[in-house]
C-alpha cells in the first residue's frame, strides 16, 4: 500500500510440504522457535501433524482448531498458524477472529502456496483492514542461495507474518 514501509524479506531453506499438508516438519520448527517462547500458546489451524510435533518438542502449548470452529478459547495466543486459502471463512471474518485471539505483540503466520503474485497482496490488505500489521515476508525454498553464485531458488511457500499491536488501541499500522 502506498506510504507503507517495506517489510523484511527472508529466504528460509526448508523442504516443501508433502501433498495435502500445509508445511514440512522443518517449517513447523522454524515457526515455533522464531515466534514463541516456552509455555506460549499457539493456535494450530494447519493440515498435517508437523506444527503439533514442533509445539510438543519445544514445550509450547496449543489449541487445535478448524478455522471456522466456534471460539478458539479464552486465553490469548502468541502465534496463530494457518494455511491459505481458507475453506469456508471470509478473510475479513478470519482476520478479525485472529486479532481478537492474539495477545498484544502476537503473530499470525499465513502459509501460501508460492506462485500467485496477487494472493499475498490480498491477504495483507484483508489483515490490515482487521487491524493487523504486516511484519515480515518469508520465502520457503528447497535450495539455499549461495553467496557469489547465481542460484535459482525453488520457492514453494510464502509465509506472511502479521502482528497485533502492543499498544491498547493498536490500529492497522501495527
Amino acid at each position: 500500500m502506498s506510504g507503507d514501509l517495506p517489510v523484511p524479506l527472508n529466504v528460509w531453506p526448508i523442504p516443501a510440504p508433502q501433498e495435502g499438508e500445509t508445511m514440512s516438519n522443518e517449517m513447523g520448527v522454524r515457526l515455533v522457535h522464531n515466534y514463541t517462547h516456552p509455555s506460549d500458546l499457539i493456535i494450530d489451524l494447519v493440515n498435517g501433524p508437523q506444527l503439533a510435533r514442533a509445539i510438543i518438542a519445544a514445550r509450547r502449548r496449543s489449541h487445535l482448531h478448524a478455522p471456522r470452529s466456534a471460539g478458539w478459547g479464552r486465553e490469548a495466543a502468541t502465534l496463530i498458524v494457518t494455511g491459505w486459502p481458507l475453506d469456508d471463512a471470509s478473510s475479513a471474518e478470519f482476520f478479525h477472529r485472529c486479532r481478537a485471539s492474539l495477545a498484544p505483540g502476537g503473530c499470525v503466520a499465513v502459509l501460501l502456496p508460492h506462485g500467485d503474485v496477487i494472493l499475498p497482496v490480498d491477504v495483507v490488505i484483508a489483515a490490515k483492514q482487521a487491524g493487523l500489521a504486516y511484519l515480515q515476508h518469508n520465502l520457503a525454498a528447497d535450495r539455499v542461495p549461495v553467496a557469489g553464485q547465481q542460484t535459482r531458488l525453488a520457492i514453494h511457500t510464502d509465509v506472511l507474518i502479521l502482528a497485533r499491536s502492543t499498544t491498547r488501541g493498536g490500529g492497522a499500522d501495527g
